[in-house]
């Protein structure tokens, strides 16, 4: 009677409790903002749910790198009145900086916060009572200079950690509005990133993902840089994966991936945005290297550690781009053994130089092309994959990926699931891989008996999943 009666209460507190609905859109370092917010909301005993459920606030995190995005976040702002039609609806992030009069006049929108003003909402609401006309917070993007530190933590996947290092760009690419909706680059010292990775430890994370607009930029303006960042962070106890979210092609320097490709914390794992392959197309975006650069990390790379992954950013249908230029940039796809592609249709920018320049391509010829690249990115993963086959991998498992399997990653990020009675979540074992399917690995544990990690770290009973 006792055991019912308690949760009954329990119930009915969580039945009752205030609910805030989030919902990103963008990259990971959005996710690591969004859940700093689902934090601060947590804290005022707000319960976070999804943008599908009904709620009392609905907040939306946009991203505005392409025009679709910039779509996409206006149906989701519909999606959420559709189930909260009486929700104080609040839209930040990007879309919101760049172009907060459009989202003013989405009806039912109760306030708009640029990029500055995202992480302390709370400075800006008044009772989350709706609005007869919504209020506008966005400040001059040119005057920002404070950065605002984010993680991951509490939220998404509950055994690696986005933690948020950098923020801003300065650079000009031709075809980017992030510099006009994140500011100049700006990031925190050493000590207090340190101070910021022990709280994620603490939480229970063995993998860190560090994120920001340009991250290979991280303490430029305040006497320091990444490598020395990575020096220390690898010191931590308790941290066992190190894992960095992109870094530009011209910022990997050979000193910085001596130290990568030697230290066995920092996954073998590069993303670096090529955008095109052509030497004519990336002057026209202005990027600061020229394919010889590019192709030089690469190779590089793999001529340390054959089985690094390598994820490349390309753009196509740039204004410009001729057949033979294409064939070009793609002929250098075909060439370079990345592991993966992200393949973006050129869309026009409003204020960006490119959205001017004369020699657009037809929208039909950046889909047809970009379609072309795309089949070849699913060749260069499932190629990728197929490499492991016989391989031992060290896997950090994430989630039941279904009962009697287990799903987690390797530290090249390659997905494997194992078939094991045990839930083995937040535990790294060393994996045999046994076949590729797709884009997923099979394997089997190695010793199923003892975890393969650190003796200094706290041991884990290993429970029969349920």
């Amino acid at each position: 009677m006792l055991g019912q009666l308690l949760f009954c209460t329990a119930y009915r507190h969580v039945m009752t409790q205030k609910r805030v609905a989030l919902h990103t859109l963008g990259c990971k370092l959005n996710v690591a903002e969004s859940s700093t917010l689902g934090r601060q909301f947590a804290e005022r005993g707000y319960r976070v749910v999804d943008i599908d459920e009904p709620a009392e606030v609905c907040v939306i995190n946009t991203c505005s790198v392409t025009e679709r995005a910039d779509r996409e976040c206006r149906q989701i702002v519909r999606r959420a009145l559709k189930h909260s039609p009486t929700a104080y609806v609040i839209v930040t992030g990007c879309y919101a900086q760049l172009r907060p009069d459009e989202i003013e006049a989405i009806p039912g929108v109760d306030l708009v916060l640029g990029t500055n003003e995202k992480l302390s909402l709370f400075d800006y609401v008044d009772g989350l009572e709706k609005n007869a006309t919504p209020k506008v917070h966005v400040s001059r993007i040119e005057e920002v200079t404070a950065f605002q530190a984010a993680s991951s933590v509490g939220f998404e996947d509950r055994t690696r950690a986005f933690l948020k290092i950098q923020d801003g760009c300065d650079y000009a690419c031709s075809f980017c509005t992030i510099p006009r909706a994140r500011g100049e680059s700006r990031s925190t010292d050493v000590l207090t990133t340190l101070e910021n990775a022990r709280n994620v430890v603490a939480a229970g994370y063995r993998e860190i993902v560090l994120t920001g607009v340009n991250v290979g930029d991280y303490g430029k303006k305040i006497g320091t840089n990444l490598l020395q960042l990575l020096q220390k962070l690898v010191q931590l106890d308790g941290l066992n994966r190190i894992r960095v979210s992109s870094i530009e092609p011209n910022l990997l320097t050979d000193e910085l991936l001596d130290f990568w490709l030697a230290e066995p914390k920092l996954c073998k794992h590069f993303h670096i945005p090529l955008q095109a392959g052509s030497d004519e197309l990336l002057g026209g975006m202005r990027r600061r290297y020229r394919r010889a650069w590019y192709a030089d990390r690469v190779s590089a790379i793999k001529s340390a550690y054959q089985h690094a992954a390598i994820g490349a950013d390309v753009i196509i249908g740039f204004p410009g781009e001729t057949d033979q230029l294409f064939e070009e940039s793609y002929q250098l796809l075909v060439d370079l053994p990345l592991s993966y592609l992200h393949v973006f249709t050129y869309s026009e920018r409003p204020n960006t130089p490119a959205a001017s320049f004369a020699e657009q391509v037809e929208p039909r010829i950046r889909f047809e092309r970009s379609e072309r690249v795309r089949n070849l990115a699913v060749r260069k993963r499932r190629a990728f994959y197929e490499s492991f086959v016989g391989r031992d991998v060290r896997v950090l498992f994430e989630s039941q990926r279904e009962r009697g399997w287990m799903t987690g990653l390797s530290d090249e990020y390659v997905r494997v699931n194992v078939e094991t009675p045990y839930d083995l979540t937040n535990q790294i074992y060393s994996v045999i891989i046994t076949q590729a399917k797709g884009d997923v690995c099979i394997g089997q544990l190695i010793d199923p008996s003892s975890l393969n990690e650190p003796s200094h770290l706290p041991s884990i009973e290993v429970q029969p999943c349920v």
